[in-house]
Formats: C-alpha cells, structure tokens, sequence
C-alpha cells in the first residue's frame, strides 16, 4: 500500500542514467514529502469517482481512512480495497445534509485512528436546468449538499483540528466557477461558494496551524459526470460513451479528458508535507478547459 508515493517520485527525479547516490538521496527525501504514514483522514463521496480515488490515494500513501458516504454500500466496498491491499479503513454512512452525521465520521476517525490530520470535502451532486426554471426545492437539495455539507464538514473538521494545532483540509469546487454554462447555473453557484468558503477558512484557521484548499475540477469520468448516459436498465452503449469522451475532449486544448486519480493525486500533494507553504488556493485540473471553453 505504499506505491503511489514512490510511483510519483519517479517522474520528478533524474533519468536512471544519470543516478548516484546523490539522485538516490534526493529520491529519498522527495518520496518522504508524500508520505502520510502516521495520519489519518475522513473523505466524503468515498463511494466512487474522485472520493473512491482519493481514498485509495492516501491509504496506499500511508494514512487510515474514514470513507464517508450516504451509499453505505459503496463506503464498505471502498474501504474493503483499501484493507484488503493492507490498508486501514473503516466506511461510515454519511449524510452530508445533517450535521450530525458529518460530526459522526469526524468522532470515528478520532476514535477508531485516534486524531484527524486530513479532511476532504468531496461529495456534491448535480444541479441541470435554467435558472429562470429552478424550483425551491432543488435549490435546497443543491444548496445542503454542495454548500451546507461542505461548511459543516469544515467545522467538524476544526473542531478536532483545532487543539492539535495542525491539519489540512481539501474541498471540491469545480471549473464551472470559471466558465458560463446555460443550465449549470444553481451548480456552479454552490461551488463557487466552495472556493470563497475555502479561501476566506484559509485566513481563519492559518493561526491554528491548519492549511485549507480547494481544488475545481474539469470534465473528468466518474458515475456523477455520466448521469446523462444511462437508459432505463442502467446500462451505457459503447457508442454513446466513445461520443461522450470526444465531447470532453474537446473542451481541452490538450485533446484529453480528466480521470478521477487526476484529481486524487492533486489532493495527496495539498495534504502532504509536501504543500506546507500552499494554503487558500483553488488549484485548477481541467486540461485547460477554462481557457478553451
């Protein structure tokens, strides 16, 4: 469960033919920069796309994790990879919506990992339509789980953060926060209030000793990102995903569409000792699809 760490490193170091002991050296200590062995952390949408990523991540890196999800199912799946590779996990069904629950993983993570170091706010839903038709309703859905669940996972985390005067928190905006999409619009308000959020706790918990980012993702393949694509059965032609992959595509200059470890081993890097310096960013992983648009 240790590869990811290294796996980095390799990309970062000189050329084999070029090594010695000082590239050895040097190999050592950046590999130690992404080494999370000793720490623990709570990751909401643990169940699939990034948050599943993310949880892989930082175990195979080193840290025990609390998969947090309202799928419980999925939470326990995630957690079983991660133990099964040798890992320590638990899952926790969690409902971002309630406080309550969101309190509760951060109350596990302490009890069962014995403090909390990392916390990633991931989990978020989509929100289609005009502005001009959004209902009461879907504004409340939208609103409690992009914008009320990550606030409330923020302080959950602070609060145990906050007496040991270190952690990292990661929250998911996402690149609709940049570009204007008819019928994203109640979406992309709850995650750009996920970046003001996560900007203006940056200067608030920076005295505690506790870095806060975010990150906003471009078109990346998960479940949540395919909605569109499934009939009635559940199922996704070959033919209607090839021409989904072209259409993200297209959206980068780069001519390539995003992976959820794309944005996972963004997070490892913000969490690491490695980031120490970085705090009240929103780092962008879009291929340039800001820009393109």
């Amino acid at each position: 469960m240790r590869g990811t760490a290294r796996a980095l490193v390799c990309r970062a170091t000189v050329p084999p033919s070029r090594g010695g002991p000082v590239a050895k050296v040097l190999s050592d200590a950046l590999a130690a920069q992404f080494v999370l062995d000793g720490s623990a952390a709570v990751v909401t949408g643990g169940a699939s796309g990034i948050g599943e990523a993310t949880c892989m991540v930082l175990a195979d890196a080193g840290a025990a994790v609390v998969v947090a999800d309202i799928d419980e199912a999925g939470a326990v799946r995630t957690a079983r990879r991660i133990t099964d590779a040798g890992g320590r996990a638990i899952a926790v069904r969690t409902d971002t919506r309630r406080k309550s629950d969101l309190d509760a993983a951060i109350d596990r993570a302490v009890a069962d990992f014995g403090r909390l170091d990392i916390m990633c706010n991931v989990a978020g839903v989509p929100s289609d339509g005009l502005i001009e038709d959004v209902t009461e309703a879907e504004l409340d859905r939208v609103v409690a789980i992009n914008m009320k669940g990550v606030l409330f996972g923020c302080q959950a985390a602070l609060r145990a953060m906050k007496p040991r005067r270190s952690g990292v928190i990661v929250n998911v905006s996402s690149t609709g926060i940049d570009v204007a999409v008819p019928g994203n619009g109640v979406y992309a308000m709850t995650k750009a209030a996920v970046a003001m959020l996560s900007m203006v706790l940056a200067v608030e918990a920076g005295p505690h000793g506790i870095r806060v980012n975010a990150i906003a993702p471009g078109a990346t393949i998960t479940n949540f990102s395919q909605r569109h694509l499934y009939d009635e059965n559940g199922n996704v032609s070959q033919e209607k995903f090839d021409a989904f992959v072209d259409r993200m595509k297209s959206f980068s200059p780069l001519d390539i569409v995003g992976e959820a470890m794309d944005q996972a081993l963004l997070i490892l890097y913000l969490v690491s000792p490695a980031a120490r310096y970085a705090t009240g960013n929103i780092f962008r992983v879009n291929g340039g699809q800001a820009m393109a648009w």
